[in-house]
């Protein structure tokens, strides 16, 4: 063998990055197999380079047995030593240089055979190392095909899967466009490295912010959290800890040229920044932006809240289709229910109402209210199926409510109005 083996080596390992160890590796083991092939045996084929002479010589080598044991037969040696390895290696190896040329047709094939196998296994090695490592960062990735389901990408000289549920509802993939994604995972297979891209994961949004404001890829200003409905909106809380940096101005940029770029990157996607605080009331008013909320009520237990806003803000607060409050919700991880001014007022008018009314009251207390004889009360609640004895028995808020709706025009019991039956005489008061 001469300097041309060489040569193809050096060619492989900057074509395909694989180390030379592993190159010479893989020839030994594919001359080994192509050795064995031709002459039968155990011997293991070993490689020595000369760089000067740009020569490779090949050496078969075989393992002798140790001196000990050397001049033992197998019949002087019992069962039990056969079995606990009486005959031991000496770690010393027989070598004679071999030429590749006698190995023949077939050998020669099934070492190339071999050659071509190792190598794809270390490139699919390699790849698989360089990309697991790069898991959770955004590349930009050119379209290279589609199917009915799942679109495929190149990044650099690996291809890589975008699956349907992780492309932005939508969105055209056009052969050779050129997009950002969002390394996802990386897998082993029989084949290649499957590598999954994302262009939906809310981190996506957050290392687009790293790549187009300095700040945030710096530390100056953080990314708290990311609530995103792909392709329609996306709510971004960020907080500055530097006092003299703005988070929101900073993330926005001039004339809103630093958010705009993100907004072509996701196509049109709306991005709405927020500004993060420690104080959850005030969070909260924030994650509903551009919504102004007047009041927001808490429950830490149930880690739900109670938002009170203008009446002319409220459609804005509840956003189309609930999109606003849906992401403002998932932003902070509590729930929220949005009420306007008007129905808060009145809901609170009616819990007003409800206390003050006792929870319950004797006949003749109601009776005197009414206007009416106690025995007339009596009559009707016993023909309402109410349990009741005299006109000292309690009746409930709900039966009081029923007696008033009932006596409202001076008529007996519900039944008895229908039929004409009773009429109750109403006293002057």
């Amino acid at each position: 063998m001469n300097g041309d083996l060489i040569d193809a080596l050096e060619q492989l390992q900057k074509e395909k990055d694989i180390p030379m160890s592993s190159l010479l590796q893989t020839v030994e083991i594919a001359m080994t197999s192509a050795y064995r092939k031709r002459y039968g045996g155990t011997e293991d084929v070993h490689i020595k380079i000369d760089p000067q002479q740009r020569k490779v010589r090949l050496f078969a080598r075989r393992e002798e047995p140790s001196s000990d044991t050397e001049l033992l037969d197998e019949e002087d040696l019992d069962e039990e030593d056969m079995d606990l390895g009486t005959i031991q290696s000496s770690g010393l190896y027989d070598e004679r240089e071999i030429d590749a040329g006698d190995f023949g047709r077939i050998a020669a094939q099934t070492a190339k055979q071999v050659v071509i196998q190792r190598i794809r296994e270390a490139e699919r090695e390699i790849t698989y190392d360089r990309f697991i490592q790069r898991v959770g960062e955004v590349v930009t990735a050119e379209v290279q095909r589609r199917d009915a389901r799942s679109v495929f990408v190149i990044i650099g000289d690996a291809e890589a899967i975008l699956p349907s549920h992780e492309q932005i509802p939508g969105e055209p993939y056009r052969f050779n466009d050129r997009i950002k994604v969002y390394i996802l995972n990386v897998r082993r297979t029989t084949k290649n490295p499957q590598i999954i891209v994302s262009r939906t994961h809310p981190m996506l949004v957050k290392r687009l912010f790293e790549l187009e404001v300095p700040e945030v890829y710096e530390g100056i200003v953080e990314v708290k959290a990311i609530a995103r409905e792909p392709g329609a909106r996306s709510k971004v809380a960020v907080l500055s800890n530097d006092t003299q940096v703005d988070a929101v101005g900073a993330c926005v940029g001039h004339r809103g040229g630093r958010v705009q770029a993100i907004v072509d990157e996701l196509r049109g996607e709306k991005v709405d920044i927020v500004r993060y605080d420690e104080t959850l009331a005030e969070y909260l008013k924030n994650a509903l932006s551009p919504a102004r909320a007047s009041r927001v009520i808490l429950d830490e237990d149930e880690r739900s809240a109670v938002v009170i806003a203008p009446d002319d803000q409220l459609s804005l607060a509840i956003g189309r289709r609930g999109q606003n409050v849906r992401l403002a919700a998932q932003l902070i991880g509590w729930k929220i229910d949005i009420r306007s001014h008007s129905q808060w007022q009145e809901q609170e008018k009616a819990a007003r109402e409800a206390a003050a009314e006792p929870a319950t009251m004797r006949v003749y207390e109601i009776a005197r209210e009414l206007g009416v004889e106690s025995r007339d009360l009596v009559e009707i609640l016993q023909d309402e199926d109410v349990e009741i004895t005299s006109h000292a028995s309690n009746i409930t808020g709900e039966q009081v409510s029923m007696l008033r709706n009932l006596l409202a025009g001076g008529s007996g019991t519900l039944e008895e109005l229908e039929a004409g039956e009773i009429v109750i005489e109403v006293k002057d008061s």
